[in-house]
C-alpha cells in the first residue's frame, strides 16, 4: 500500500510546485490601458485610452497601462520586462515606448522606458514620478487619480522631448488606428442618450440627432470627415435599432476599454530595463 501511495504523492507535490512556479500570463495587447483588476470603470478607462491615442497621433510615442492582480511568483521588475519584450511599445528604431505597471494586489508598481526615452527620462525621475505623484494617490485607494496624474506628468516630460514627428496619416488608415475609441463614444451616446432622446422625440429624430452629434465629436477629437461620417452613421443606426436598450453594467465592452478585437499593437520598440518601481 505504502509503495503505491508513494508515487502518487510525489506526482502530486511536482503538480502543485509547478502550479506554484507558474508564471503570469501576459495579456495580449488590445488597447492602451488594459485592466485585468477592474479597478478602473468604463468611462476612466475611456478617457485615459483617448488621452493616450491623441498623444501618439501628436508626438508618436507609445504608452499604455496594464493593471494586473499580481506578478507573483516573479518580481514587477520581470514580468514588466516580458510585457515589453510582447508587446514592443514604441516606433521601430525609435524606441519610445513606455509602460505603466501596477501589481494591485502586491501593492507594487512600476514604469519600464524604452531605450529612446531613457535620456528624458531616467531610473531617477520615473522613480521620483511614483513616490511624489502615482503612490500619494494610491495610498489613499485612489487608483485613477493616481494613474491620470502620473500619466499626465509623463506625457508631459516626453512632450519635451526632441522625436522624430509621427508619420502622416491618410484619410483612412490612420483613422482606423482610432476607430475603436471612437466607435466607443457613439455606442456610449447611443445607450445613455439615445434611449432618452426615443422616447422624447421619437426613434428617427432621436437617431438623427445622436448621429450628428457623434460624428461632430468623431471629427473634433481624431478622426477626418470621411471617418467621423462612418462613426456618426453606425451611432444613428444603432440608436434607430433601439441600441439604449443595452446596459452599462457588468463590463460590457471588454477589458481595457473597447478591447478585445485588436486595432492597436506595438511599433517594434525595445526596451532594455530602464525605468523605477515603487510600492505602496
Amino acid at each position: 500500500m505504502v509503495r503505491f501511495w508513494a508515487p502518487v504523492l510525489l506526482l502530486l507535490l511536482v503538480c502543485l510546485s509547478s502550479l506554484a512556479h507558474a508564471e503570469v500570463v501576459v495579456p495580449s495587447l488590445s488597447a492602451r490601458v488594459i485592466d485585468l483588476t477592474s479597478t478602473l470603470d468604463t468611462a476612466q478607462k475611456q478617457q485615459l485610452e483617448i488621452r493616450l491615442a491623441q498623444f501618439e497621433a501628436k508626438k508618436g510615442a507609445q504608452v499604455a497601462v496594464l493593471l494586473i492582480p499580481t506578478t507573483q511568483p516573479e518580481t514587477i521588475e520581470q514580468y514588466g520586462i516580458r510585457v515589453v519584450e510582447a508587446w514592443k511599445l514604441g516606433r521601430k528604431g525609435i524606441d519610445d515606448g513606455l509602460l505603466l505597471l501596477i501589481a494591485k494586489d502586491d501593492r507594487a508598481l512600476r514604469i519600464e522606458v524604452g531605450y529612446g526615452l531613457e535620456g528624458v527620462l531616467p531610473d531617477a525621475v520615473t522613480k521620483r514620478i511614483i513616490a511624489e505623484t502615482i503612490t500619494p494617490h494610491f495610498k489613499l485607494g485612489n487608483y485613477y487619480a493616481g494613474i491620470a496624474t502620473g500619466i499626465e506628468q509623463i506625457l508631459a516630460i516626453i512632450e519635451n522631448e526632441s522625436l522624430p514627428p509621427p508619420r502622416e496619416r491618410s484619410a483612412i488608415s490612420g483613422s482606423f488606428k482610432n476607430l475603436e475609441s471612437l466607435l466607443f463614444i457613439g455606442f456610449m451616446l447611443a445607450i445613455v442618450v439615445g434611449g432618452v432622446l426615443r422616447k422624447l422625440l421619437g426613434r428617427l429624430p432621436a437617431a438623427i440627432i445622436i448621429g450628428f452629434v457623434t460624428a461632430i465629436l468623431a471629427w473634433l477629437i481624431v478622426a477626418p470627415i470621411l471617418i467621423a461620417g462612418i462613426v456618426g452613421t453606425i451611432a444613428f443606426i444603432f440608436t434607430l435599432i433601439g441600441g439604449g436598450h443595452g446596459s452599462l453594467g457588468g463590463g460590457s465592452f471588454g477589458q481595457g476599454g473597447f478591447g478585445g478585437g485588436g486595432g492597436f499593437g506595438g511599433g517594434g520598440g525595445g526596451f532594455g530595463g530602464g525605468g523605477a518601481s515603487g510600492r505602496w
